[in-house]
C-alpha cells in the first residue's frame, strides 16, 4: 500500500507527511505538513489532516473515516502547543472533527463528533455520535460520553469494548480490499 494515488500530500515548513508503507490513504484525502501515520492504519475518502502549526501523530491500526477533519494548534503567548496525538487501534467515525486533543489506544470517536484542544479520550472510551468534547475535558477509561457539551453517560461493558476491537479488525481488513480496488481503478 505504499503508493497513494489521488492523495494530496503537501509539505510545509520543512515537514512532509510520513505514511507507513502498510497504511491506506484513500483518494481525495489531503495531508499537510507534520503528519505521521502508523502501520495498517487507514485514512478514508475525503479526509483532511492538516499539521501546519503543530504535529498529528496516528498510531497503528487506527482508522479515520470518510470526511473527517484533523488539525492541531501551535503555541501562542497564552497557550501551549496542542498537537493531535492518536494512539493505536482507534476508531474515528465519519465526518468527525478532532483538534489538538489526545485519543488514547482503543479510543472511539462517533460519527460527526467533535473533540477540542487539550481534551482526552481515554483507552476503551467512546465519544458518542454528534457529541462535542470541549476543551480540556478528560474522559475516563471505558466511559461513554454524549451530548453538546459531552458529559459522562455510563461505563462501557465488556461487550461494547469487544465490539470496538471488532471494528478495528474490520477496518484493517477492509483497507486492504480498498487499496487493491484503488490500484486497479486508477
Amino acid at each position: 500500500m505504499t503508493n497513494h494515488p489521488g492523495v494530496n500530500i503537501i509539505p510545509i515548513h520543512g515537514k512532509t507527511p510520513q505514511i507507513h508503507e502498510t497504511a491506506f490513504v484513500a483518494p481525495g484525502c489531503t495531508l499537510v505538513g507534520d503528519v505521521t501515520i502508523g502501520a495498517e492504519s487507514s485514512i478514508w475518502y475525503n479526509c483532511v489532516l492538516r499539521a501546519d502549526v503543530s504535529r498529528i501523530v496516528i498510531g497503528e491500526r487506527t482508522n479515520v473515516q470518510d470526511g473527517s477533519v484533523l488539525h492541531c494548534d501551535g503555541a501562542t503567548p497564552v497557550r501551549a502547543e496542542c498537537p493531535l496525538i492518536i494512539g493505536d487501534d482507534v476508531l474515528i467515525g465519519h465526518m468527525a472533527m478532532v483538534h489538538g486533543c489526545t485519543i488514547e489506544d482503543r479510543g472511539f470517536v462517533g460519527l460527526g463528533a467533535i473533540a477540542m484542544n487539550k481534551s482526552v479520550i481515554a483507552s476503551d472510551a467512546m465519544l458518542a455520535a454528534g457529541a462535542m468534547l470541549t476543551e480540556g475535558k478528560v474522559m475516563e477509561e471505558r466511559s461513554l460520553w454524549a451530548g453538546r457539551p459531552a458529559k459522562p453517560l455510563r461505563d462501557l461493558n465488556d461487550a461494547a469494548v469487544a465490539g470496538m476491537k471488532m471494528g478495528v479488525a474490520h477496518y484493517v481488513e477492509n483497507a486492504k480490499h480498498h487499496a487493491e480496488a484503488v490500484a486497479k481503478a486508477l
